[in-house]
């Protein structure tokens, strides 16, 4: 069995000191990002929130191992990094594929002995696992995975024309590309803890009606709340989302606090 800070220092990054105790904010990235992303959120969350981002394997630091395309194995992987490696409540942050990856780690979390950690989830620029798109992405040749990740963020446009950093990129897109276009929810259990879903209004990723389909996979409070934008938004409304964030994260503790005063 690999050593627990082993797996600490493989799989997550801390940028910013954090407090002892209280719940860990863990984020989940997006098709083709890492880690990083999540920097200036971790920035704007310290000193009081402790946040944690995921690396996933093919990326930035660990660029030499393979890009994971089954999405229900890498969330078997991430289940047992934190599982673990991290103490305390947890609340979960994702964004696009991460939005999947995280609801399918709370799964397996709720699952087993560690289900009450999770106090809640805040999912980003995704569908409810309810719903079905045939999407063939990951199909394309080179020129038609960047033709798409442009189209979904015009910033990638200067970076994928660079060809050193399109060769990098590339098969870190395509796998996940794999990962989360292959990707078919298994039947089970709903969700216990709470959901708040954030969404773009001009996503074209995601419908009205397909980012409310997540109240459907939790039996825990349900909250939807939509930006201007498209499917990142989250980058132009930054100060926006960081504030929903806080504002769930207090609500989720909050509601944790009382169940268990309630139980005691």
């Amino acid at each position: 069995m690999a050593d627990p800070q082993d797996l600490h220092d493989l799989w997550l990054r801390q940028y910013h000191p954090a407090p002892e105790g209280g719940p860990t904010l863990v984020c989940f990235p997006y098709a083709g990002g890492a880690a990083s992303s999540f920097r200036p959120l971790s920035e704007a969350m310290s000193p009081g929130v402790r946040v944690l981002s995921l690396q996933y394997p093919g990326r930035q630091d660990r660029r030499a191992e393979p890009v994971r395309t089954d999405l229900h194995a890498l969330a078997d992987e991430i289940t047992r990094v934190l599982s673990s490696c991290v103490e305390g409540p947890l609340v979960f942050f994702g964004h696009s594929m991460g939005s999947t990856l995280a609801y399918e780690t709370a799964r397996r979390l709720e699952a087993g002995a560690d289900g009450e950690r999770v106090l809640g989830l805040v999912l980003s620029g995704r569908r409810g696992p309810g719903t079905v798109r045939h999407e063939t992405v990951h199909l394309r040749d080179d020129a038609g995975i960047v033709e798409e990740a442009v189209r979904l963020d015009r910033g990638n446009a200067a970076l994928l024309a660079d060809p050193d950093i399109a060769a990098m990129a590339l098969p870190v897109l395509r796998g996940d590309y794999t990962a989360v276009e292959t990707y078919t929810p298994r039947p089970g259990a709903r969700l216990r803890c709470p959901v708040s879903v954030l969404t773009g209004d001009a996503d074209p990723q995601v419908t009205a009606e397909e980012a409310a389909a997540w109240a459907r996979a939790t039996d825990g409070a349900f909250r939807l709340r939509t930006f201007p934008g498209g499917h990142f938004y989250l980058n132009a409304q930054r100060a926006e989302v960081n504030t929903a964030l806080a504002e769930d994260l207090a609500a989720f503790v909050s509601t944790d606090e009382r169940v268990l005063h309630s139980a005691g």
